[in-house]
């Protein structure tokens, strides 16, 4: 379900130097994000998607403008303030899955709700490890498992908390089409019974037409906020 708005880009642009001098990236990027929504930032390479993704979970700060996640300015925060909202809101699924090789499945989706002090985490760990279809997997190990299982048990592990926003970066990138299928319908199922908002980077056309909208990047602007037609 769709609600208030859970990310902001007000004007943002980010600048680096570089031995040719003042390198643009973002310029003068702005829109909203409600809550529930599924959002693809689509574009060639270059364009700012990555870095864009960044800034959207206080991973970096732009050079001008600000971004509120959740109700926090996250320029107005320093590094343990943003990595607290991150803690508290924010979920990440990134193509290389990121999994700690030396915990099983099940071990890997506690993980964050051990940090965050979550009482029974073995048993929510164990609920959404069913969910994502791995309920005769959790006590293998990352090197057990293939590319796709890898992939469930990330998304596992980044709706573990009910973050408020999922970020994925290439979710499907390392997987084979038949598998990445799966993991997209699977993140989408996991979008509609949960309140998390999802922003996906991504090449594909096909998981992006099955978002609710799909943002554009070129050259670092705008280029165009649509829904998309499956929406």
């Amino acid at each position: 379900m769709v609600g208030g708005d859970v990310l902001s880009v007000h004007e943002v642009s980010k600048e680096v130097s570089s031995p040719e001098g003042t390198l643009t990236i973002l310029s003068d990027v702005s829109f909203a994000i409600s809550s529930g929504e599924s959002v693809a930032i689509v574009g060639p390479s270059g364009a700012g998607k990555s870095t864009l993704l960044a800034l959207l979970a206080g991973l970096d700060l732009p050079t001008r403008g600000y971004v509120e996640l959740n109700g926090a300015n996250l320029s107005e925060l320093d590094e343990d303030g943003r990595a607290k909202v991150r803690a508290d809101s924010v979920g990440f699924v990134f193509q290389s899955f990121h999994l700690v090789p030396s915990l099983t499945a099940l071990e890997n989706v506690m993980l964050p709700l051990e940090l965050a002090g979550v009482t029974d985490a073995k048993g929510k760990s164990r609920g959404i490890i069913d969910q994502v279809g791995l309920g005769e997997r959790w006590s293998h190990y990352p090197a057990q498992l293939s590319g796709g299982e890898k992939q469930r048990v990330a998304l596992a592990r980044a709706f573990s908390t009910e973050p408020a926003v999922l970020f994925a970066d290439e979710p499907t990138g390392n997987l084979d089409s038949r598998t990445g299928e799966t993991i997209m319908s699977l993140m989408f199922e996991l979008n509609k019974t949960s309140s998390t908002t999802l922003i996906l980077v991504t090449h594909d056309n096909a998981l992006a037409d099955r978002c609710d909208r799909v943002i554009a990047l070129d050259s670092g602007r705008l280029a165009s906020d649509t829904r998309a037609a499956a929406a």
